[in-house]
C-alpha cells in the first residue's frame, strides 16, 4: 500500500507539473532532502511543531503539492493551502544521474509529452543507461502545525518492476 501511495504522489507530481503556472520554479537539491531523523529537522531548519509561516519562509519559492484529508495531491499556491486542516504537503524532485531535473525542460529536450513522463523515466530502455530517483519531503499538518516530517525516495532502477506492474493494471489513459 505504501508503494501505491508514493506512486500516486508521483502521478500527482506529474499532473501538477502539467498545469504549469508560468513562473520558473527553482529545483530542490539533494541537500534539501536531508532530514535529521532524531530531531525531525530539515536542512532548512524546519521541524515538528513549526507553523505555516516558518515553513513558507523556507519553501514558498518551490512548487508545494498538497493533499487535503488524504485526497489526491494538487499544486496549490501558498495562500491557498489550508494549513489549519488535516493536510499533507509534498516537496518532490526527480533526479537523473544525480542531478535534479525540471520536468518541463526535460520533456521538451526529450520530445515527450508531459503525461508520458513517468512511463518514460521508468522504461527499461531509459533505466539501462540512467539512474532515476524521485526524492520527496512529506510534511503532515494538524491545526496549523507540522506534526510529522519524512524524507524519502524511490529509486526507479531498483523498483522499476513495480511501476511496470502498476502501469499494466492502471494505464495512464
Amino acid at each position: 500500500m505504501r508503494k501505491l501511495s508514493v506512486f500516486l504522489a508521483a502521478l500527482g507530481l506529474a499532473a501538477g507539473l502539467m498545469a504549469g503556472c508560468g513562473r520558473d520554479v527553482p529545483l530542490l537539491t539533494a541537500l534539501d532532502y536531508e532530514l535529521n531523523p532524531e530531531t525531525k529537522t530539515t536542512s532548512r531548519g524546519i521541524t515538528v511543531g513549526d507553523t505555516a509561516e516558518k515553513f513558507l519562509g523556507a519553501y514558498d519559492e518551490y512548487k508545494i503539492f498538497t493533499s487535503v484529508e488524504e485526497n489526491d495531491y494538487q499544486a496549490l499556491d501558498a495562500d491557498e493551502i489550508p494549513f489549519d486542516s488535516a493536510i499533507t504537503t509534498l516537496l518532490p524532485t526527480f533526479f537523473i544521474d544525480g542531478l535534479p531535473i525540471d520536468p518541463d525542460t526535460f520533456c521538451k529536450e526529450n520530445e515527450i509529452a508531459k503525461p508520458d513522463l513517468l512511463a518514460y523515466l521508468s522504461s527499461e530502455d531509459y533505466l539501462q543507461s540512467h539512474n532515476v530517483v524521485y526524492y520527496y519531503l512529506v510534511f503532515t499538518w494538524e491545526n496549523g502545525s507540522i506534526t510529522d516530517i519524512m524524507s524519502e525516495y524511490m529509486d526507479y532502477n531498483e523498483d522499476a518492476s513495480y511501476y511496470h506492474e502498476f502501469n499494466a493494471i492502471y494505464p495512464a489513459n
